[in-house]
Order: C-alpha cells, then structure tokens, then sequence
C-alpha cells in the first residue's frame, strides 16, 4: 500500500507510517531475530572475546555484516533489544478497577542533582517520564519486574496490556502499581545508575 502511494504520489500520513513501523518491529521481534540468534549462536560460541555484529540491511540491496572488537566504538545505549520477552503468567483473578470516590490520588516528584525535577500529572507518567530520561535500555537490564512484567518490556502482556505505555522503539513501561513501588523502582534505577536522584510521594 505505501509502495503504491508513493508512486502514485499519495500522502498517507504519519499515523500509516507509524502503525507500519510498529507491525515491522513485531514481526522483528517474533519472526526474524529468533531464528538468527539460533543459526548463529551455535557458531558465535567458538569465540572467546567479546565482539559487536552489525547487520546493515537495505531493501533489494546485499545485507551487510559487521563487526568490531573495538569497545566503545558504538553506544550501546543507542541500541534497541528487540528480542521478545516471554508471556508472563499470571493468575485468573479480575483486575480491580480503582473507586470513583477515593481520595485525590497522590503524585511522585523526583529532584535531579542540578536543582531540575521530573514531574508529571501522574505518579505512572512520572515513572514513565523517569526512565526515559535515564535510559529505558538502561533501566531495562537492571531487571526489575512488576506484577511478573518487565518494567521496561519489548512485549505487550497478556493481562496487564492495557497498563503498560507505548515509549517507542518496541519498548513498553508497565506503571500497575501503587506509589509507594513506583517511587521505589526509580529509587532502585537512580542507585543502580547512580544517578543521585531523590525521589518524593507528594499529595
């Protein structure tokens, strides 16, 4: 369909493009990286250093591959590990959903050592707002789990789904939790990192 737009000269507009970078990371993630990481990991294991492969693929052009023992020489934080995370499994029991007439729900505010804060609406856009800052394939191997959930997955759960933010890349937040664990996972993250960032519930 885009190709088709395109030569007839056809804005679809950003949304198409969107969705249609969403549906390629998918089949990404469930299709293709699998079967290279099992064709080349047996061959991979001869190697006793460590080394970085870069695939450069270009459509209806010879794929390209890469490597280099050189560290440093790329950012690996600018890296997307797009490998899925497995289905968590869960129990049956129904979600609750919160009271219309509990009280006014409390916030989080995160002070920076150079006097700035991260602070959302929310206590789950304050998380979320966090990580990004501190880098969600950072925060992502530091292995911290929600409700059996990666805090920072590259899978959209079964069950907890509709909880979790889209961030881009493939990448998903799961903010199902009360204050008190958000304001520890961004405790947990700045120590990790080292950071130095204090972290507040606020009413």
């Amino acid at each position: 369909m885009i190709a088709n737009a395109q030569e007839l000269g056809i804005n679809l507009g950003n949304d198409v493009y969107k969705q249609t970078d969403k549906l390629e990371e998918e089949i990404i993630k469930k299709e293709i990286l699998p079967v290279i990481k099992e064709q080349i990991e047996p061959t991979l294991r001869q190697i006793k250093r460590d080394l970085t492969l870069v695939v450069d693929y270009v459509p209806n052009v010879s794929i390209r591959v890469r490597l280099s023992r050189e560290s440093g020489i790329y950012n690996k934080e600018e890296f997307v590990d797009l490998t899925a995370d497995p289905q968590a499994t869960h129990s049956t029991h129904v979600i609750s959903k919160p009271s219309e007439t509990r009280a006014k729900a409390s916030k989080l505010i995160v002070h920076l050592p150079d006097g700035k804060v991260i602070q959302e609406d929310t206590a789950a856009a304050t998380l979320v707002e966090a990580i990004k800052q501190a880098s969600p394939m950072r925060v992502r191997p530091l292995g911290i789990i929600c409700c059996r959930v990666p805090l920072v997955s590259t899978t959209k759960d079964k069950k907890y789904g509709d909880r979790q933010v889209d961030i881009g890349n493939g990448l998903y937040v799961i903010t199902h939790s009360n204050n008190k664990m958000k304001k520890d996972y961004i405790e947990k993250i700045s120590k990790a990192l080292h950071l130095g960032w204090k972290v507040e519930i606020i009413k």
